[in-house]
């Protein structure tokens, strides 16, 4: 998400001259119509200006003048785009369309960059910071307070007029208007004012059990900001692969892998469209990839059988491993979130964690005292980790299975919760985390997982499902949360997961999740029922590209 830069004053809006009145009669009444310049808003009704005669004599009627050639317009259609907007109030006029020798211009500098995207993509001119004319788009910061990214476009006398309190929200108005013309269409005559209903919208690739081309998640990243969503995950480490250029551990690191100076482009083409990459080294389980470059560092039971991806939390030298990774990635991150992952670590999946891992064990309760579990070991590497982020300035995050109920050890208040599913031993319920005042993040696996191959219980979600049946309080299968706990919803993530990689072409994987991406975009946009069918919906997606 982009935080808010300097603010230009707000603009007053310049009443139009009434330029033209044309007058209409039929038998004996006539009416008179007011209209703008280009077709605006009429002054209102139409008003008697003559009554029958009661003379038995008809009066002489004097000739019509000459009508106006101005041209009354019809009152506007909401725009139609995806995201659904917020707001729209109609108007009557002409619209607008790109025309030969129309420009971008800006009232910021901080602007530039969404002017010279915009003119790029509608083949307009740049003009830079100038006063507007006819025909032109202007972009300008101001001060209201509906939201960092929330925006207000006004399209009135053949320009277009998008502003809002931030950089972010005044590319979401050029996406609305980027759609709006797509195919040569026109721009709706009145006032746009939209804002998301959720500040996290995302996307999340598993890049390391399948890889995929620096391309291929570039293009993505633009299908992101056309939708308006503002997160990217890459979940670059597992027991598969490790799928990014290290430094620090080039021995870690998988054959075919994304370079520094690719994640670079990635991360800068995601911050021209307002999105945050959010990276994860999922930690002390998934760590197969690691592990098969260490191997004196892989968890083993009291017979001496290794557990798979996991490292054993015990041994010191496991956390420098993990840390030196952490402080090497968030020099290559820039944003303000980091996935920590904490989910599946196995050694507490069995009966008893304890009498299979002593070893845990003893180091729990050195580390914590007498009653503390290997649980509480568990979480105690979880907060180092986060300890370890938040000297960088970022929030953590983690996945819900990596959080304990009860114990010696709580996990800190700060850690956000990535609610993905409640079939892990012992799941506990989302009000959980909510009511102690946790924030959340919704990954719910029953809508929001495309898992490669169809493993387990997993099915390839359908945009039509989670447009008709999901919303963002939906955190753990189809039950609702309270709507009290709204707030604490900060959002969405729709997960792509490879667990078999070999299922699917990444062409076919971004076929797969299109619709998805689209509909969940729009329950993550606007809180209220969908106005459009799927059918509709599916028929807007499709025209528009």
């Amino acid at each position: 998400m982009s935080t808010g830069r300097r603010r230009a004053p707000a603009r007053s809006g310049k009443r139009p001259v009434l330029i033209a009145a044309g007058v209409a009669v039929a038998g004996a009444v006539a009416a008179t119509f007011a209209l703008w310049p280009s077709g605006g808003e009429p002054t209102g009704a139409s008003v008697p200006s003559a009554s029958k005669s009661t003379s038995a004599v008809p009066p002489k009627v004097a000739p019509s003048p000459t009508p106006s050639p101005t041209k009354w317009y019809p009152l506007s259609r909401t725009p139609r785009t995806i995201p659904a907007v917020r707001e729209h109030t109609p108007a009557r006029g002409p619209g607008w369309r790109p025309a030969t020798g129309a420009r971008v211009v800006v009232d910021d500098a901080d602007l530039a960059d969404e002017g010279r995207l915009l003119a790029g993509e509608l083949k307009l001119a740049y003009a830079g910071e100038t006063d507007a004319r006819d025909g032109d788009v202007e972009l300008g910061l101001d001060n209201e307070t509906a939201g960092p990214e929330s925006y207000t476009l006004t399209v009135r006398n053949r320009r277009v007029t998008i502003t809002a309190p931030s950089d972010a929200g005044v590319f979401y108005g050029t996406r609305t208007l980027k759609q709006e013309v797509r195919g040569g269409g026109t721009a709706s005559e009145g006032v746009v004012r939209d804002r998301p209903a959720k500040p996290q919208r995302g996307l999340m690739l598993d890049i390391a059990r399948k890889h995929f081309t620096a391309a291929w998640i570039e293009d993505r990243v633009r299908e992101l900001g056309d939708l308006k969503f503002n997160q990217l995950g890459l979940h670059f480490s597992d027991d598969q692969g490790f799928r990014i250029q290290s430094d620090t551990h080039p021995e870690i690191v998988s054959k075919v892998h994304l370079s520094k100076a690719e994640v670079r482009r990635i991360i800068d083409l995601a911050a021209s469209r307002h999105i945050t990459v959010v990276p994860e080294i999922d930690s002390p389980g998934h760590l197969g990839a690691v592990i098969a470059a260490h191997p004196d560092l892989q968890l083993r039971n009291i017979n001496g059988i290794p557990t798979r991806g996991a490292v054993d939390i015990s041994k010191p030298a496991a956390a420098d491993l993990v840390d030196d990774l952490l402080n090497e990635y968030a020099d290559l991150f820039p944003g303000p979130y980091w996935h920590l992952g904490g989910d599946e670590y196995q050694a507490l999946t069995v009966a008893n964690p304890a009498a299979s891992y002593p070893q845990l064990a003893t180091a729990a309760r050195e580390a914590y005292g007498p009653g503390a579990s290997v649980a509480d070991l568990a979480t105690g590497w979880l907060n180092d980790r986060a300890k370890v982020m938040r000297g960088h300035d970022r929030t953590p995050r983690a996945w819900n299975d990596g959080f304990f109920r009860g114990g010696t050890v709580q996990a800190d208040g700060d850690l956000q919760v990535a609610y993905w599913t409640g079939k892990e031993i012992g799941a506990r319920l989302p009000v959980e985390y909510l009511s102690t005042g946790r924030k959340v993040i919704n990954y719910n696996d029953e809508f929001l997982y495309y898992v490669l191959g169809q493993p387990q219980t997993f099915v390839y979600p359908t945009g039509q499902r989670i447009y008709e049946q999901w919303t963002p309080l939906d955190l753990r299968g189809t039950a609702a949360v309270p709507a009290k706990y709204d707030g604490q919803i900060l959002g969405g993530t729709f997960a792509v997961w490879c667990d078999l990689a070999g299922s699917q072409t990444q062409d076919q994987v971004a076929a797969g999740i299109r619709m998805p991406l689209r509909a969940t975009v729009q329950k993550l946009w606007d809180p209220r029922r969908p106005a459009l069918s799927w059918a509709d919906f599916k028929s807007l997606a499709d025209r528009l590209g």
